[in-house]
């Protein structure tokens, strides 16, 4: 294998062009169970990385735990889009609208809305999506930011909670300070030394080292070992994922939602930013946490599917589902294979 500088992030994926190897792929991963026993993983598990979107599935609890998501009449389709990173498709924006609207009826804050959302704007992941915007002539708004569910949670939990909307994302308020408590606990880290930083979307995110990842996210999916709220808590989120897979990710393209369909939500699946990917196996006492180094998607998306793969996470109708995302063949603009990616595992 060839290694990082560092000597720690082993060569993951190679990317064959023809017999040679034009390109490679180092990362780390960790397989660990509900107590935080490692159980297998390559490369390294000590440096903490930034979570990203990955832990929307943890920084969601307080939501419901607080009893915010039950006074703003939050559904478990409210909830998937709470844990989603989406692509910004119809069922997705007109869906966060709609929560903003109730929160707003709710507090008789009659001017809340898209505007106090502080996640910024992007164009729409969803190919199909972008371009009918940019027909219309419109601009995509924060709507369409794939944190958007993300923080309209967060903003029904600061309300909740006093918090006033435009402080709904300061790490000190009520509200963030519950979701770092939260995160820390499920991760099995003090929330008080948690290194911090801020995210893509505005909202705080946290470094954290792979093996607390995994913990956090086999804690989520098998949840036996916490107290019978945060359990309940935990079951009603991954029941929301199993039950809305297209929420979480999109309707197509998406891995995140793949996995979840084709296994009947037996995986709980998230894609983080900067190459963080984590599946939390329900009722198996397992959690996986992959890091890419080079923070990209190409080596990510293979190495995932092999990991799913050599864990016997995914029986035979579930990897002909996922026969797109298996494919190793790379072809060029006419169709012709040109070359494929081989993953390494030890």
């Amino acid at each position: 294998m060839r290694e990082s500088p560092n000597g720690k992030s082993p060569t993951v994926v190679e990317v064959r062009r023809g017999a040679a190897v034009e390109s490679w792929h180092r990362g780390s991963w960790v397989l660990v169970d509900a107590a935080g026993t490692v159980l297998d993983g390559a490369g390294d598990l000590a440096t903490p990385v930034f979570v990203r979107s990955a832990v929307k599935s943890l920084q969601a609890l307080p939501l419901l735990e607080s009893g915010a998501a039950e006074r703003f009449a939050f559904d478990d389709a409210d909830l998937a889009l709470a844990l989603a990173s989406h692509s910004g498709e119809p069922c997705h924006t007109e869906r966060v609208a709609a929560i903003l609207e109730r929160v707003a009826a709710i507090l008789e804050r009659l001017g809340l809305g898209v505007d106090n959302l502080r996640c910024g704007a992007h164009p729409p992941f969803d190919a199909e999506t972008r371009r009918e915007l940019e027909a219309r002539g419109e601009e995509p708004t924060a709507l369409h930011n794939n944190c958007s569910g993300k923080h309209a949670g967060f903003l029904a939990l600061a309300l909740h909670l006093g918090v006033p909307a435009e402080r709904y994302l300061d790490p000190e308020s009520a509200g963030q300070s519950l979701v770092r408590e939260a995160l820390g606990a499920m991760c099995d880290l003090d929330p008080g030394g948690l290194e911090t930083a801020i995210d893509g979307c505005s909202a705080p995110t946290f470094r954290v080292p792979l093996p607390n990842l995994a913990t956090g996210l086999a804690r989520l999916a098998t949840p036996d070992r916490l107290d019978a709220e945060r359990a309940a808590c935990c079951r009603r989120l991954t029941e929301a994922a199993r039950a809305h897979p297209h929420l979480i990710a999109g309707s197509h393209g998406r891995l995140c939602t793949a996995l979840s369909r084709a296994t009947g939500g037996r995986l709980f699946p998230k894609i983080g930013a900067e190459g963080v990917y984590v599946i939390g196996a329900c009722g198996a006492d397992r959690g996986l946490a992959v890091k890419m180094e080079d923070g990209g998607k190409r080596g990510l998306h293979a190495l995932v599917m092999a990991l799913v793969e050599r864990l016997g996470w995914a029986d035979e109708d579930a990897l002909e589902q996922l026969h797109e995302w298996r494919d190793p063949t790379l072809t060029n603009h006419r169709g012709l294979e040109v070359g494929r990616l081989e993953v390494r595992l030890p």
